[in-house]
């Protein structure tokens, strides 16, 4: 019980902590998704960070999975939540160009929509997702704290690795994304 909220608190915390200078449209989705959380859906073994990086899928088939990798944040809670953080790595032609620039997936040729992937879900689950646009602006929200705290790290001489010095750039963009969504 009280996953959603704690998922909620816990990243807006995680945000705080890690801010490294303003930006208002994440401060403005985390205050949103702390207003209008939903109800709990039940509770599940959740993997908490499904994307293609985490798939391996069929030589033959490449629309078959093998296999889920890289279950370390894996957990119990509410799947919904699970679903908003696999949405938020789906991009579609349709995005803005500075979110498909930051991507942190791929877009090809006939891949599936954040609603069709939503509705596939929910055929195969057996449920109804009900609020999935709270659902895709926390998974998109989580993304841009994670890029945050690791932005945080770079600028507080933790981590020297040039590859973070423009993170806070991608976190705009996913913030904007999360902000458009609302």
């Amino acid at each position: 019980d009280g996953y959603v909220a704690r998922q909620v608190k816990g990243w807006t915390e995680r945000y705080t902590k890690a801010e490294t200078e303003a930006v208002p449209d994440l401060n403005a989705v985390g205050r949103w998704l702390a207003e209008n959380m939903p109800a709990e859906r039940g509770a599940a073994v959740i993997h908490n960070d499904f994307k293609f990086d985490n798939v391996m899928l069929a030589a033959g088939d490449l629309g078959r999975v093998e296999a889920v990798l890289d279950w370390e944040m894996a957990t119990i809670g509410d799947p919904l939540m699970d679903l908003g953080t696999a949405l938020a790595y789906l991009l579609e032609p349709g995005d803005p160009a500075p979110f498909r620039a930051a991507a942190m997936g791929p877009l090809a040729p006939g891949m599936w929509t954040r609603q069709r992937f939503a509705d596939r879900y929910a055929e195969q689950a057996g449920v109804t997702v009900g609020n999935l646009r709270f659902y895709y602006v926390f998974g998109v929200f989580k993304l841009a704290v994670i890029l945050q705290q690791i932005y945080a790290r770079y600028v507080r001489g933790f981590t020297s690795d040039e590859r973070f010095a423009s993170f806070n750039e991608r976190v705009a963009v996913l913030a904007r994304q999360a902000a458009h969504a609302l």
